[in-house]
């Protein structure tokens, strides 16, 4: 068997129809296939690769790291360089109330040590989180994942759950005396990019405050860089109790972190000692990965190229005269369709012209176009015609 038949064969796969491109090497924007073929990647492994695949800064911190040394003790227990130094860099670049960094494995278990830090620190049970918002496969994050088609088949799951409409104003009310904390990602990514309206997410934090439930940002696929600002709750003035981040937060290595003030952190060290635990969390790869990737973002002003090449994806796609609506922030796009149903066939044609495309979660009717930030004028360029072209059936 070669390799594809043996990944079909002996991997436990989420989807029975899965890419399964047999990919030998990645650099920059680039996918190159075990046949040679190359790929335009314009998902960025999920928002994970925003400097790039393969940048050597990254590759060369890895391999000091991986010299010195790499898994020592379990999470908490000794010092490791990384850690502090990454953790340091990144409270730096936060607002003042988010000063003590957790460092997990993942997205999903960000999530659950935010939620257990949130019930441990309020004395309360029941959380609250959005509609058509995604915060990943786990059990506690499922029972507050936002759409029942993915979760429906593993119930019962944690009770004391309560789902809002985003953007609904009115529904703020059942946030109550009860709520240990609410869970929101700043633009909804895998609803397909929706954005909040004018200043929901200011009356969502004044709620929060006034009901003394945490506000719990998930920034964990639209941060670093990726919106045009190092993390999206910035462009809203809002203020997160606890912040969860992974995806990019390891510069292509899994590494997952949530941040609280000392206060609210230290409650996780008594009664019980030991309230969240993880063995290769922080794991000192990931980490000096990840804070090298995050010098890149800062270094090159990646920020700014992000805003930069979304403008410009945005206006050479517009007047397509077979795309409905584009969804933007930053560099991660939405692109809706006038006919949903070209979708399936659409994915594939963009594979047959070199581009690695993707569908959201909750959205059949759009694709993302989300490149890594490194991406050039040029490049972007190209990629608008092989989008037109395969949009139009030219190619």
């Amino acid at each position: 068997m070669n390799e594809k038949e043996m990944f079909l064969r002996y991997l436990g796969l989420p989807s029975r129809e899965p890419l399964g491109i047999d990919v030998v090497r990645a650099e920059g924007i680039y996918l190159f296939s075990r046949s040679g073929k190359r790929y335009i990647d314009l998902v960025s492994g999920v928002s994970v690769s925003n400097v790039g695949h393969g940048h050597p800064r990254v590759v060369k911190a890895v391999q000091n790291q991986v010299s010195r040394y790499m898994h020592l003790m379990v999470y908490g227990e000794v010092v490791q360089s990384p850690q502090v130094q990454y953790a340091k860099l990144l409270l730096d670049h936060l607002p003042p109330g988010l000063e003590s960094v957790y460092f997990v494995n993942s997205g999903s278990e960000a999530i659950e040590g935010a939620m257990k830090l949130a019930k441990r620190y309020t004395g309360r049970r029941e959380v609250v989180a959005f509609r058509n918002a995604y915060h990943g496969g786990t059990q506690g994050a499922l029972s507050i994942l936002g759409h029942e088609r993915l979760k429906n088949a593993f119930r019962p799951l944690l009770p004391g759950i309560k789902l809002l409409d985003f953007n609904n104003e009115d529904q703020l009310k059942e946030i109550n005396k009860h709520t240990a904390c609410v869970f929101t990602e700043v633009i909804q990514a895998e609803a397909g990019i929706i954005a909040p309206r004018e200043d929901f997410l200011s009356k969502l934090e004044e709620r929060c405050r006034e009901m003394g439930a945490l506000l719990v940002v998930d920034d964990i696929q639209m941060g670093f860089g990726r919106t045009g600002k190092l993390f999206s709750f910035e462009h809203y003035g809002i203020q997160p109790d606890i912040l969860c981040l992974a995806k990019a937060l390891g510069g292509g290595m899994p590494l997952g972190a949530f941040i609280a003030s000392g206060k609210i952190m230290e409650t996780l060290t008594f009664k019980p000692v030991l309230g969240h635990i993880t063995t290769f969390g922080g794991h000192p790869v990931s980490c000096a990965a990840g804070m090298e990737a995050l010098n890149i973002i800062l270094d090159d002003h990646l920020m700014e190229n992000a805003e930069k090449a979304g403008a410009l994806f945005e206006s050479a796609l517009a007047k397509n005269p077979h795309i409905r609506e584009i969804r933007r922030k930053g560099l991660m796009l939405a692109v809706e369709l006038k006919e949903p149903s070209r979708m399936p066939s659409l994915m594939n044609r963009f594979l047959e012209a070199g581009l690695m495309a993707d569908r959201f979660l909750f959205d059949d009717s759009s694709f993302r176009i989300a490149p890594p930030l490194t991406i050039t004028e040029e490049e972007t360029l190209q990629i608008c015609e092989t989008v037109k072209k395969t949009l139009n059936n030219e190619q």
